[in-house]
């Protein structure tokens, strides 16, 4: 495995030990050498091959599994974790940001309804007693694998919409579509843990982590477009941003 790796240890070289092969198993699943679902040789049989100290390696598997990048696996072994999806901080649809990247999505709707808005939603977008809004929940998968659970509550006054268009295009396509520029959008981003409904929807275990995500979206004349609540798994999703110092 590890010459297959094509691992290889400098001894001379200020980088502990443990950290190289970090590095270097770190650059075989970003490269392709090593692909999602890849087992690796147990950590006595890679530690031989690289002559090292059995606490070595573990101290090294044990980063790679914090970082997300492998996952023991009782009975199977250890395995490198399928790829994440890695999503910038900024206003855009996931839809969109998993098709720019090359991926393709799909998307169940679970429900949807027109229906006259709730307190917390007239709230959230600004409305007067008594409008509806669409109310809707979608699965969207990637390669066929569950990733995000999301619901989103859409004033009814820009355009139309039905099950048949969202679960071919993104909600954001078409809003713009009905004329809508976005503009700008409170989001909060948190952390939860999967319970008995979302669980079997995700694919996950009861009690896993997901990452949840909050916004409520305004366009160029000021109105509060859409408001939604969704949750992805944290072992196939994150959020990236870059921090400016004032």
């Amino acid at each position: 495995m590890a010459n297959q790796l094509s691992l290889s240890i400098d001894r001379s070289s200020p980088v502990p030990l443990y950290h190289q092969v970090v590095q270097g198993i770190e650059a075989a699943i970003h490269s392709g050498i090593l692909e999602p679902g890849s087992r690796l040789d147990n950590e006595i049989d890679l530690a031989a091959q690289l002559n090292l100290s059995r606490p070595t390696m573990r101290k090294a598997m044990d980063e790679l599994v914090r970082a997300g990048l492998l996952v023991r696996k009782r009975g199977v072994g250890t395995q490198v974790v399928a790829s994440q999806v890695r999503r910038p901080l900024e206003l855009s649809s996931l839809y969109d940001d998993l098709s720019n990247n090359g991926k393709k999505p799909t998307t169940e709707v679970l429900s949807f309804s027109h229906v006259e808005a709730d307190a917390l939603t007239l709230t959230a977008l600004q409305l007067p007693a008594g409008s509806k809004v669409y109310h809707f929940t979608r699965l969207r998968k990637v390669g066929g694998k569950p990733l995000a659970l999301m619901e989103n509550w859409v004033r009814d006054d820009i355009t139309s919409m039905d099950e048949a268009q969202l679960s071919k295009e993104g909600l954001y396509a078409i809003l713009r579509r009905g004329g809508v520029n976005f503009r700008l959008a409170s989001q909060r981003i948190g952390a939860m843990i999967a319970n008995d409904y979302q669980a079997p929807l995700l694919e996950a275990e009861v009690g896993s982590a997901l990452v949840t995500m909050e916004r409520t979206a305004v366009d160029d004349t000021g109105r509060m477009v859409e408001t939604g609540h969704h949750v992805y798994r944290a072992d196939s999703y994150s959020f990236e941003m870059t921090l400016v110092q004032r």
